[in-house]
């Protein structure tokens, strides 16, 4: 965001863009888990957080960050080991095969790697290079991207606590696209093992935007958002392999309140992507804000431990 007069008053005035904006820049990092996740929900939601009796989907997200804390979760996230979880849990079938892992991002050698290619950081949602054509990457850009998100800790933004214990690393992976076009994410938000609701996001480096569309596992469209990113142009088709990928997801949510299970469809293959334990870090509203209330009864908060 530019610094602009009107940015100036709001972070003199405004205590709550005051704190999201010291925060993002490394503020806080003593302040304990729950005085944190308080304030940065106050400042995010526009409410207190009822900690002590949350009903809406993000306020139990937010008790789940500093109450469900099992050491797998830390392997679940990590971008490297989630694929060993994955192919462990599922079969390496559904696993996106992995051509090198790195420390440093001067470490790579890009003459290694195939013309096309993703690299990616292990602890963090964001360092993200995607490589169509290797004679067109702009390296040196791509190494200060990598290494700039190595020093980011995920967890102290956010108090996402199975991030805590990541090892900053780089992952390379094959490219993977769908007869030419990108590829739609399959977002299948799972409660006690059980999916309830997919969350499908397309386009996300188009000149268009990212479009995201919510559906109920009966492909029902539902008329929700959760950002300021529309509904497709068009009626997204239900997918041949949505069977597939809800038995997926079954499967790798077993046990666990909540997890958000990715996977992607290339050429009729289901691919896994990643797994979610706070979507949005339970910080952003829905429309209409009823729909929060509804994922939430979908979740059974377990005894305090």
């Amino acid at each position: 965001m530019p610094i602009t007069v009107k940015t100036i008053l709001r972070y003199l005035t405004d205590p709550h863009y005051r704190f999201v904006n010291n925060a993002r820049r490394g503020g806080y990092q003593d302040m304990p888990d729950e005085a944190y996740i308080r304030r940065m929900f106050r400042a995010k939601m526009g409410y207190d957080l009822p900690l002590e009796n949350p009903q809406t989907f993000n306020e139990k997200l937010q008790w789940l960050k500093l109450h469900d804390r099992r050491d797998i979760y830390t392997r679940m996230v990590d971008k490297c080991e989630a694929k060993a979880f994955a192919a462990d849990t599922i079969g390496s079938q559904y696993v996106i095969p992995t051509l090198g892992v790195w420390k440093r991002a001067e470490d790579i050698d890009f003459s290694q790697l195939p013309d096309r290619f993703v690299l990616k950081c292990t602890h963090d949602s964001h360092g993200l290079v995607i490589c169509k054509d290797k004679s067109q990457l702009n390296i040196p850009a791509a190494v200060e991207k990598l290494n700039k998100c190595l020093r980011r800790s995920y967890y102290k933004y956010l108090r996402e606590w199975p991030y805590k214990n990541v090892e900053p690393r780089i992952i390379a992976e094959q490219y993977v696209d769908n007869a030419g076009q990108d590829l739609a994410d399959y977002k299948i938000h799972c409660f006690h093992g059980e999916p309830k609701v997919i969350l499908v996001c397309q386009d996300r480096f188009a000149a268009t935007g990212l479009t995201e569309d919510f559906f109920d596992c009966d492909w029902n469209h539902l008329n929700v958002s959760r950002t300021q990113h529309g509904n497709a142009p068009k009626a997204v088709p239900r997918p041949p392999e949505l069977e597939e990928m809800l038995r997926l997801s079954r499967v790798l949510s077993q046990g666990i309140p909540f997890v958000r299970c990715d996977f992607f469809v290339a050429d009729g293959r289901v691919l896994f992507g990643e797994m979610t334990f706070y979507p949005a870090s339970g910080f952003k509203p829905f429309s209409p804000p009823s729909f929060d209330k509804t994922l939430g009864d979908f979740l059974t908060l377990p005894e305090e431990k």
